[in-house]
C-alpha cells in the first residue's frame, strides 16, 4: 500500500478536505473497536492482525465437530462499553444478560443436599438489593455475614481516584476490615479471582475496589451476568469482520508488523513483509511487551515501564460426557480446586451428551501441568460436585492454556499503565492493559479502543461518531 492522496467527497458547495488515514495494529477487541470508531468518523482505516483471525484472546477453534472457545468469557450489565461493542457488530442477541443476578455456589465441604447457596439480587435500591441474599448465604456464619456488610459499606466509601489505593493489596485491606479467611474464600475471592485474575492478597486495592464498587455497589442490576450463547468466534471474528467490512475498513490477517516510524513530513510508515503502509495516525493495539518492541524512541518517557506490567495465566479444562450431568448453565464452587463450571453444549454444536468447561483463573501453579495430571485432578472433583457424572462416560477431555491471559493486577500496576496518547504525534496505544481504570477484561479492551480512537480523531480534527460515547453517559 502506498501513500493515499485521495480526498474525502465534499458536501455540496464545500471545499474538499484531504483524506485522513490510520493503521490499527492488532485485531483484538481493542483494535477492532478503534478501527470501527475511526472508520465511522470517515477515516480510511487498515487493520492488521498477525493471527489468522480476529478476536485476540477471546476466540474459538474447531476440535472435531466441536466449536471450542479458548476460555469462558463473561461480562456484566455494568460493562457498558462491551455492550456498545456488541450492539455495533449486531451481536447483542447472541450474548444475552441474565434478567437478574443469580449465581449458584456449591460448597463441597457441606454434606450432599446442603451444598447449594446462591448470590442473587432483589429489585431494591443499592445496597438493599443484595441484603436478603447476604443474610441467607449459607456458606458464611451469621457473624461473617454481618462483617461482610460492614466491609462492603467501607469499600463503597473509597475514592477510586485516590492513587494510594493502587499501592495497597486487597487482601490486607479485607483483613483490616474484619474479613475472615473463610469470608475471603467464599465471597470476595469467589468474585475477585474471576474478574481480577488474582487472589485478594495479590490484587491492587484500587482495581478490586473498582470491580466491587462498580459491579455490586453502583446500580442494582450492575452485576447481572451475560455470556455468549454462540462461539466467541461468531462474535469477535465473523460479526466483527462483517462490521469492519461494512465500515470500509481494510482488514489484513496473517500480517505481522515489523516496525513503525515517521517520515520527514510527520506521516507514519508501518512496515509489513513486502509492503509499507503510510498513514496519518497509528493505533498500537497489541500486548504490552509487543508494544514495547514496536514503540519508536521517545514515544513514552520510560518505555521499559511496560515490561514491569506482569501477566497472569488462565487455565480452561474441557470435559465432554456421554449424557447430561448438569442442569444449570453455570455454577461456582467452594471446597475444591474447581472455580467456575459452564455448560457449553449448545454453543459448541454438540449433539449428544454434555460439554462442560471449567474456568480456572490465577492458575500459576497449574498452567504447565500435563493433561494427564489435570485429568486425574479434576475428574474426581467433578464427580464429587455433580453426582450425575459418576456413571457417565468421559468422551473427551482436553485443556486450553492462556499463559499471558491478562495483565497481573498487582499493587503498583496502576502507575505503569500508560494512557492512549504517546509523545509521538499521531501514535496511540490501546489494549486492556492501558490506563482504563478497569482490570484486564473485554470491557477494558473496548474502552481502550474508544480512548485511542477519540485521541486520534481529536488530533485529526474529525468529529467523533455520534453513537460512540453513548455508553459513557450510561455508565
Amino acid at each position: 500500500m502506498t501513500d493515499d492522496s485521495r480526498s474525502d467527497e465534499p458536501l455540496a458547495g464545500m471545499p474538499r478536505r484531504p483524506a485522513r488515514s490510520a493503521v490499527v495494529i492488532g485485531g483484538g477487541l481493542a483494535g477492532i473497536t478503534a478501527a470501527l470508531a475511526l472508520a465511522d468518523a470517515g477515516i480510511r482505516v487498515t487493520l492488521l492482525e498477525g493471527r489468522p483471525r480476529l478476536g485476540g484472546l477471546a476466540f474459538s477453534f474447531q476440535r472435531g465437530e466441536l466449536t471450542v472457545d479458548n476460555g469462558q468469557h463473561v461480562y456484566l450489565r455494568c460493562c457498558t462499553a462491551y455492550r456498545w461493542f456488541l450492539d455495533r457488530i449486531e451481536g447483542t442477541a447472541l450474548a444475552p444478560l441474565q434478567d437478574r443476578l443469580d449465581v449458584p455456589v456449591l460448597d463441597l465441604d457441606k454434606p450432599e443436599g446442603r451444598r447449594l447457596g446462591r448470590l442473587r439480587r432483589d429489585p431494591l435500591p443499592v445496597p438493599l438489593h443484595l441484603g436478603r441474599s447476604l443474610a441467607t448465604y449459607p456458606h458464611l456464619s451469621l457473624a461473617e455475614r454481618a462483617k461482610v456488610g460492614r466491609a462492603a459499606l467501607a469499600l463503597k466509601g473509597l475514592d477510586l481516584a485516590d492513587p494510594t489505593l493502587d499501592t495497597q493489596d486487597f487482601g490486607s485491606w479485607l483483613a483490616a476490615h474484619g474479613q475472615s479467611a473463610r469470608a475471603v474464600e467464599a465471597l470476595w475471592d469467589l468474585v475477585g479471582v474471576a474478574t481480577l485474575n488474582a487472589v485478594a492478597g495479590d490484587a491492587s486495592l484500587g482495581l478490586a475496589a473498582m470491580v466491587f464498587k462498580t459491579g455490586l455497589l453502583s446500580d442494582p442490576g450492575a452485576a447481572d451476568i451475560g455470556w455468549a450463547h454462540v462461539p466467541l468466534g461468531e462474535l469477535h471474528d465473523r460479526l466483527a469482520r462483517k462490521a469492519l467490512d461494512s465500515a470500509g475498513v481494510r482488514t489484513e490477517v496473517r500480517t505481522r508488523v515489523t516496525s513503525i516510524s515517521t517520515d520527514e513530513n510527520g506521516r507514519w510508515s508501518v512496515q509489513v513483509p513486502g509492503e509499507t503502509l503510510r498513514a496519518d495516525a497509528v493505533v498500537l493495539a497489541v500486548p504490552q511487551r509487543e508494544a514495547h518492541d514496536l514503540l519508536p524512541a521517545g514515544a513514552l518517557d520510560n518505555v521499559d515501564q511496560l515490561l514491569g506490567i506482569g501477566t497472569a495465566p488462565i487455565l480452561n479444562v474441557h470435559v465432554v460426557y456421554d449424557r447430561k450431568v448438569l442442569g444449570r448453565p453455570f455454577f461456582a464452587a467452594l471446597g475444591t480446586p474447581i472455580q467456575w463450571v459452564f455448560d457449553r453444549t449448545a454453543a459448541s454444536g454438540l449433539r449428544e451428551g454434555q460439554y462442560l468447561a471449567l474456568s480456572q483463573s490465577a492458575a500459576q501453579d497449574e498452567i504447565d501441568a500435563p493433561v494427564a495430571a489435570l485429568r486425574e485432578r479434576y475428574l474426581p472433583e467433578l464427580e464429587r460436585l455433580l453426582p450425575a457424572t459418576r456413571g457417565a462416560e468421559v468422551k473427551d477431555f482436553f485443556v486450553t492454556r492462556e499463559r499471558t491471559a491478562t495483565f497481573a493486577p498487582t499493587p503498583g500496576v496502576g502507575r505503569l499503565r500508560p494512557g492512549a496518547r504517546t509523545k509521538a504525534p499521531g501514535l496511540y496505544l490501546a489494549g486492556a492493559w492501558t490506563a482504563t481504570g478497569w482490570p484486564a477484561t473485554m470491557e477494558s479492551a473496548v474502552r481502550s479502543g474508544v480512548s485511542a480512537a477519540d485521541a486520534a480523531l481529536s488530533a485529526l480534527g474529525r468529529p467523533r461518531p455520534s453513537d460512540l460515547f453513548e455508553f459513557e453517559e450510561a455508565a
